[in-house]
């Protein structure tokens, strides 16, 4: 679309002023309604489509559970900082509008209802319109997570490597993507994998990478509890297993091709590496879809 050539050479206001007036004119010639995205929800952004155009709209909800202790303005300093950073390829590109209107009568109920219940102050209903006050525009993708549920073997292997490489990428980028759940990165119509949740990112090196000390006593080891001390910024490389492992037709292939992820001395290594000034070399693009060189 012409709107991503101009946001490719830099001129974002213009190709997001062509974006809207191509929603408005698909709008115009369509008829399905606002839903709920596919997926599992988020925590901290309400996420709903429409079936017949390729993009998603992203709220920050007025709430969020104990567990993420984090503010609206927080959020959108890290969606700020994705703007301004190298995302080599492997970060969504996004779009960020205030007030957008939208006609009421193409939103699903039960968006509606959630939109009501998780972001009253970002909705406004007025007359006709649903305005949106905030909200970011993403290119969709399938959720790696739903991916890998439907994918063969191959299909799979395929999708564990590039997960791998894509937070390899970032590390190089001196991004650590926090959250690394499969729901949080997405797979493009090219098969590439791309993360897209934004709210834990933190630079690399503000990270403490470190190995889980060995239990003292068998009450520890056996506790359901952390039982030593955690600062802010400490990451334990080696408990992401559990949460990302589950399932014998990813752990395979993830361990044959990552396993060094699960090693706190890969990230302390990148972490030294960036710190030392070296720049890594991250290609976006796969080999077939290079430039060759003459």
């Amino acid at each position: 679309p012409r709107a991503e050539l101009y946001n490719a050479i830099g001129l974002q206001k213009h190709g997001k002023n062509i974006f809207y007036r191509d929603l408005l004119f698909h709008l115009r010639h369509s008829t399905d309604m606002f839903r709920i995205a596919p997926g599992i929800k988020g925590m901290v952004m309400l996420v709903f489509d429409l079936p017949s155009f390729p993009f998603v709209f992203k709220l920050i909800k007025d709430y969020y559970p104990p567990q993420k202790d984090t503010t609206r303005e927080q959020i959108q300093g890290k969606y700020l900082l994705v703007k301004q950073h190298d995302r080599v390829g492997r970060m969504a590109d996004t779009l960020e509008y205030s007030n957008v209107a939208l006609p009421r009568h193409r939103f699903e109920d039960e968006l509606i209802r959630e939109l009501r219940q998780f972001c009253p102050r970002l909705l406004e209903e007025s007359g006709d319109d649903i305005v949106l006050h905030h909200c970011y525009i993403e290119r969709r993708m399938v959720p790696l997570n739903i991916y890998l549920q439907d994918a063969d073997e191959a299909q799979r292997e395929a999708a564990v490597l590039e997960y791998g490489n894509a937070i390899k990428d970032l590390v190089a980028a001196n991004i650590f993507p926090g959250d690394m759940l499969w729901k949080n990165f997405g797979v493009t119509r090219q098969g590439k994998v791309v993360f897209y949740d934004y709210d834990e990112i933190e630079y690399l090196t503000d990270c403490n990478f470190r190995k889980v000390p060995q239990a003292r006593t068998e009450e520890e080891e056996m506790s359901g509890e952390i039982w030593y001390a955690v600062n802010k910024g400490d990451v334990f490389p080696e408990t992401f297993g559990p949460f990302l492992l589950g399932h014998p037709g990813v752990r395979e292939p993830f361990m044959k091709h990552h396993a060094d992820l699960l090693d706190p001395t890969f990230w302390q290594g990148c972490k030294n590496a960036i710190l030392a000034g070296h720049v890594h070399d991250v290609f976006p693009y796969d080999c077939s879809r290079r430039f060759a060189r003459g």
